[in-house]
């Protein structure tokens, strides 16, 4: 399975990004946890996302931060060109969306474990 890359991960237990690193873990998909949150999930270790550091081959980005904080990374995030940004319920953003759409990116306002769930990722 292509590459994700889960926006806004953390070790916190009841958070969804952490749920959705599970999911992605139990499923074998390959992910990389990013977020401003220091800590592990599932054996890996979460990226300083304020290093906006460069990774290759992201098919997807999924997002579990909210709009009110997505402003500084929109271009990082469209810069890494990847297929597709699922904007999780709480963090779709119109402006975001705009320019993903005119950078030639699929934009989906979904949810990640319920696409897991029913085989649709």
């Amino acid at each position: 399975m292509k590459k994700t890359l889960l926006v806004g991960a953390t070790p916190d237990p009841s958070r969804y990004a952490y749920l959705a690193a599970k999911m992605f873990s139990e499923r074998g998909v390959d992910f990389v946890p990013i977020g401003i949150k220091q800590g592990e999930v599932f054996g890996r270790e979460i990226v300083d996302l304020r290093s906006k550091p460069e990774i290759e081959g992201i098919d997807t980005i999924t997002l579990y931060i909210g709009p009110a904080h997505q402003e500084e990374w929109i271009d990082y995030l469209v810069g890494l060109q990847p297929k597709r940004i699922i904007f999780n319920p709480g963090t779709e953003n119109p402006t975001f969306f705009a320019q993903a759409k005119e950078a030639g990116i699929e934009v989906l306002p979904a949810c990640t474990l319920v696409m897991l769930s029913t085989r649709q990722y």
